[in-house]
Formats: structure tokens, sequence, C-alpha cells
């Protein structure tokens, strides 16, 4: 009688490293014979065994490595945040894809860890003066050379201070214009605020201004589009804050994160 070709099935794993040896490598290592195939239900589980077995050495793998990710300190994230601040002049001038997506990744994971779920009950710890480290806002293109802002004038630090007793905030720019001489100055803007939920403050812009004159002469032209970067009118989320970093979001889609300074 004439014997019949058996052609033995393969079974494919995907999404395992290192790859799964197929049917007939499992059969050799598990002295499984072409004769005895035909009890292949029988012999399947110990193939099925080992599958399970590498699938959980796998997934216990990976979940090892997200679990290394979430338990990173919050002191940790932010000696990873102020590395990957160096060099950026906070951001302002831009920065590439990679670094601004590095730099809000961190920002993201701070924020999971804010040690103040209720920033706005808590604005003692909000009160104060700060100094400004990153921000998504910009001034690129044909708006950093109509202000100047390339080679004749100079951004300086840009500082928030919160008065909560009066629900006041004043931010000051520093410029530095060169000429025939040096020139210093600020722009200063008056803002109040008062708060809309236990995380969110609005802002209601009062007042600005520029000094020494000379320095608002050399802006005159284009106050406006100054202002208009600078202007905190409208909403602020407190996503972070603890005794020396603060970290907001805008209603613009902005991010804000400021240090303590004395």
């Amino acid at each position: 009688m004439a014997t019949k070709a058996l052609i033995l099935p393969q079974i494919r794993v995907s999404h395992l490293s290192p790859p799964l040896p197929n049917t007939i490598e499992m059969m050799i290592r598990n002295n499984i014979s072409a004769t005895n195939f035909i009890n292949f239900p029988r012999n399947f589980n110990k193939i099925s065994r080992f599958v399970q077995q590498r699938t959980i050495f796998v997934a216990s793998e990976q979940q090892q490595s997200n679990v290394e990710v979430s338990h990173s300190t919050s002191s940790q994230i932010k000696i990873q945040l102020y590395d990957s601040l160096q060099g950026i002049n906070r951001g302002i001038f831009g920065v590439s894809s990679d670094k601004k997506f590095d730099i809000e990744e961190l920002v993201k994971h701070l924020e999971s860890q804010n040690p103040t779920f209720e920033p706005t009950l808590s604005l003692d710890k909000v009160a104060g003066n700060w100094k400004l480290i990153y921000s998504t806002i910009s001034i690129l293109g044909s708006k950093r050379t109509k202000l100047g802002l390339r080679d004749f004038i100079t951004l300086g630090d840009l500082y928030q201070n919160i008065d909560i007793s009066q629900g006041k905030a004043v931010n000051v720019i520093k410029f530095n214009a060169r000429g025939l001489s040096l020139l210093s100055g600020e722009l200063r803007i008056e803002a109040s605020f008062k708060i809309a939920s236990k995380s969110r403050v609005d802002i209601f812009y009062n007042s600005s201004g520029i000094t020494p004159d000379q320095l608002m002469n050399v802006f005159q032209k284009n106050y406006n589009l100054l202002l208009g970067i600078f202007n905190p009118e409208g909403w602020l989320e407190i996503t972070y804050v603890d005794e020396n970093l603060r970290i907001g979001r805008d209603d613009k889609g902005n991010i804000f994160v400021l240090e303590r300074v004395n």
C-alpha cells in the first residue's frame, strides 16, 4: 500500500524575541517522532506550555521596563529636565522637534507626580518670585526681526511675582539694547487673577509699560506685537507646584516652567 506523504503544520508565534522554533524543531527537541505525530494533540501540550512560559517571560520583561519609568522620582525627573533645558534659551527662539518632544515628555511625567493636588487652595505655594526657564511661546521669523531680537536687542531673564493677598501678578521681561552704549530696560505687565477651579485661575490684563523711555522708543512701532507675545490674559492651569518648581498650561496651549527665586 502506498505511503502518503505527511505534511507537518507549523506553529507561528509573532512578537517574541528571540523567535520561537517551528513545530519540527519542537518535535526534535521534545523527542516527538513523525510516527507519533498522529497523537499531536497530546504532544502539543508540551509546545503549548513552552509558548505560555515564553510569553509570560517576555511580558514580564516589558512590564519591568514600564515600572522603572513610572517609578522615577520627581527629583530624578527634574534633574533630567534641567539637563534637557541647557543651551536652548528657554525655548523662546525655537527648539528642534525631538528636543521639544523630550522636554514635554519630562513635563508630563512631572505633572503626573504633582504633590499639590489642589494648587489654588494652597496659593501660599504659588506666591512669591519666579523665573521662567522654559516656555512654548516663541518669537520666530519676521516677529523676531521686527522686534530687533537678533543682533540689536538681547532678551534677558523673565520674572514673575505673585501677590496672593492682592490677587495680582507682575511679569517682568528684561532687555539689553546695543547702541553707542549698552542700554538695559524691561517690559512690565501687571495683571490680576481670580480662582476659577481647584487648579485654574482666570487672568486679567491691567497695564503695561517699558522703561526707560529710550527702550520704549525702540519698541514703540512694534509695541502691540511685543505685548501680544507676553500678555498673560486668559486662564492658566497650574499642573505642578512644589517648593522650587512650578508648571502651568494656558488657554493658548502654551507650557510654562518656572523656578523659584529669592
